[in-house]
C-alpha cells in the first residue's frame, strides 16, 4: 500500500463547489506515478514506463474545500505487460472510500514504447 494525503484546494472544484471528476483522474496517475518514482531503481525508471489505458472511477461521497483527503494505491494484479492498479481516496475521519478508482495500466520499454510484458523484478517492485 502506498499512501499520501492531500488537502483539497479551490482550484481543484467544479461549478457544484465540490472535487471535479477531472481531477480525480489526475490525482490516480499522480499518486501512480509517485508510487513507481519512490519503490523502483533509477535504472528501472530508465527502462520502462507506464502508460493509463482504462480507467473506472466510482464517486461515492463528495469532497469539498478544506477537506484532507488520504489518498491509498496498490497493484492489484498483473498479466501480460498491463497491471490493474486500486486507489480509494478517503474524507478526513471517514473508515469507507469517498471514491475508488481501478485502472489498467501498460508497461512499455521507455526507448521503443512498445509494451513488454511485465518482468519478475518490475511487479517484485510494488510487493515492497
Amino acid at each position: 500500500m502506498f499512501e499520501k494525503k492531500i488537502r483539497v484546494q479551490q482550484c481543484d472544484l467544479d461549478e457544484l463547489e465540490h472535487v471535479n471528476n477531472v481531477k480525480y483522474v489526475g490525482w490516480v496517475q499522480d499518486i501512480a506515478l509517485e508510487h513507481w518514482n519512490e519503490k523502483a531503481p533509477l535504472e528501472m525508471r530508465k527502462a520502462w514506463v507506464w502508460v493509463m489505458t482504462k480507467h473506472c472511477i466510482e464517486y461515492r461521497k463528495a469532497s469539498f474545500l478544506g477537506n484532507n483527503i488520504s489518498i491509498k494505491t496498490y497493484l492489484k494484479s498483473s498479466n501480460g505487460a498491463i497491471a490493474t492498479r486500486i486507489v480509494a481516496f478517503y474524507n478526513e475521519n471517514d473508515t469507507k472510500a469517498s471514491v475508488t478508482s481501478t485502472t489498467s495500466w501498460c508497461l512499455l520499454d521507455a526507448s521503443t514504447f512498445k509494451p513488454k510484458r511485465i518482468p519478475e523484478n518490475v511487479s517484485a517492485v510494488f510487493m515492497k
